[in-house]
């Protein structure tokens, strides 16, 4: 399975996926690139800026990409 099919469904089971999530389970690094594949494969996926403390308590900021369907025409790869 690809890096971007195994993305697609972890969002379709899940509804989302960070950075972290997805080195963690997949050891997928460029989680980024390829949100922006699916997207270009008619994908909807929503980036939500999301803000937690890191572990010294220190607030960090990631995108968490959320899964919203797929337009009419897009293809189901």
């Amino acid at each position: 399975m690809s890096q971007k099919e195994t993305i697609l469904k972890h969002l379709k089971e899940h509804g989302k996926i960070t950075d972290l999530t997805a080195y963690r389970l997949y050891a997928i690094r460029r989680l980024g690139a390829r949100i922006w594949d699916l997207r270009d494969d008619g994908y909807i996926i929503r980036t939500e800026d999301t803000k937690a403390k890191n572990r010294f308590g220190k607030i960090t900021r990631f995108a968490t990409y959320i899964f919203e369907g797929q337009v009419a025409n897009g293809s189901e790869n």
